[in-house]
């Protein structure tokens, strides 16, 4: 586990408004066992500073942010709020969904005003912070309008008013951007942090969850970098530069670069001091199958064909790729990966490249590629090579789908288990190893295909 801060700057530090103690949190599932979303997660966030949550999405961020809202009890572990439990939701603290969660019969004052009348503020006080929240936030003029005469930027700015009218020590924000367009979601970003650095906003300290890395680098006193399945804190990183942030800076490229090869490093080998810390438990053994993205051949092939092209030539930049392509994180990460799961390219210091294997498939006519990518397909995932071995030894040709799910559930979630399937379906109908019939939730091997 991974100490929040090291003593030196615990001692620099004001006082801490928010701790996680050891916080796992875990499923019931009826016919396996427990579905494990957290696993002890310790971390502190101190008066003054902006702590980012970054990682991809189903690592557990927004679980340990209602956690610490007090809208989720932990499976084990504690929460300290200003060195006293954590029990609920407590006044002191405030959230931004990433979803506006406005109500659309209201106006924009009223949508503000609901924090104040829950805590039994009415009248002057009441009309006064409304006020100054809407004007705070770039909301002057529109306090009779309707959410749905608000862009989304509007309608967001509406919902940070709405947690900032109660004075809350500690504002909570879930994605706040990501249901926005770049533009929209940059000025907002840019008018918050000004806010934040001119100490117009009445909060003590901020905790953004995100898997935007330069949103994060560009916000963020320190970052927590999340590993998934299950949620972990894999590292902590303090952010160097002062606000405002220049993300053409070259040192800002260079962290923002440092954290894409940290993101993309194979999970650490566990050590002997990391067992004996453990109390002896037993170490789980290792899932047979594990959960494959939601990647289509399409998309592997599309950046493939894009690596091989000049410039880049077999190899490139993530972040730069990134851009280039137009992916977010949870499209880019799941994206490489499937492909040095194949053996096609491989990840490295932040960099993608193709492996000769990748290249030979880029310069393949279509039927060498299937050829390729069905090699790589039995070599390189378990899953696909034991459905076409149970397909190839029936004399029908045919297995139900539903025994494949149970054995994929016995070490993931049912949605990660359908997704995987699909996932699986779709690589191997490129290869032409098997075909799937939906409504008779079966997989089969075509005439042609039968060896």
């Amino acid at each position: 586990m991974i100490s929040p801060l090291p003593d030196a700057q615990e001692g620099a530090k004001s006082a801490i408004l928010i701790e996680a103690r050891h916080i796992s949190q875990a499923y019931h599932k009826d016919s396996a066992v427990d579905l494990q979303v957290l696993d002890d997660v310790s971390l502190s966030l101190h008066s003054g500073e902006i702590v980012g949550l970054l990682g991809r999405s189903g690592s557990g961020k927004s679980t340990l942010l209602r956690i610490l809202a007090g809208l989720l009890t932990p499976t084990s572990g504690d929460v300290l709020w200003q060195g006293k439990p954590l029990e609920g939701p407590d006044p002191g603290i405030a959230m931004v969904f990433q979803s506006f969660a406005l109500f659309p019969w209201m106006t924009v004052e009223e949508n503000v005003a609901l924090g104040l009348e829950a805590k039994g503020i009415h009248g002057a006080e009441r009309d006064c912070r409304v006020e100054n929240a809407i004007d705070l936030i770039g909301l002057g003029g529109y306090e009779n309008a309707w959410p749905k005469e608000l862009s989304g930027g509007m309608q967001q700015r509406v919902g940070l008013a709405r947690a900032l009218v109660v004075q809350p020590d500690l504002l909570l924000m879930d994605e706040p951007f990501s249901a926005l367009d770049v533009l929209t979601a940059e000025n907002l970003r840019t008018d918050l942090v000004e806010l934040w650095s001119e100490n117009k906003l009445p909060v003590q300290g901020m905790l953004v969850v995100t898997h935007n890395i330069e949103e994060a680098v560009l916000i963020c006193d320190r970052i927590m970098i999340f590993s998934s399945n299950p949620g972990r804190i894999a590292h902590i990183l303090s952010v160097p530069f002062a606000h405002p942030r220049n993300r053409e800076d070259s040192a800002f490229r260079q962290f923002v670069d440092h954290i894409y090869a940290l993101m993309t490093q194979r999970a650490p080998i566990v050590s002997e001091a990391d067992i004996t810390s453990g109390q002896g438990q037993a170490a789980q053994p290792e899932p047979i199958f594990k959960a494959l993205p939601q990647v289509s051949i399409t998309m592997m092939i599309g950046m493939m064909e894009a690596l091989a092209a000049p410039p880049l030539n077999g190899r490139a930049d993530l972040p730069m790729l990134a851009e280039k392509l137009q992916l977010e994180l949870d499209d880019l990460f799941p994206l490489g990966e499937s492909l040095e799961l194949l053996g096609l390219a491989e990840l490295e210091d932040g960099d993608i490249l193709l492996t000769n294997e990748g290249v030979h498939f880029v310069l393949s006519d279509l039927d060498e590629r299937k050829a390729i990518m069905g090699h790589a397909l039995i070599h390189h995932v378990p899953l696909v090579k034991t459905i076409r071995s149970v397909l190839d030894e029936r004399p029908t040709h045919t297995a139900n789908a539903e025994r494949f799910r149970d054995e994929l559930e016995v070490s993931m979630s049912p949605d990660y288990a359908r997704q995987t399937l699909q996932t699986v379906v779709g690589w191997a109908r490129f290869a032409e190893l098997f075909d799937f019939d939906e409504e008779g939730d079966r997989f089969f091997l075509e005439d042609d295909g039968v060896e």
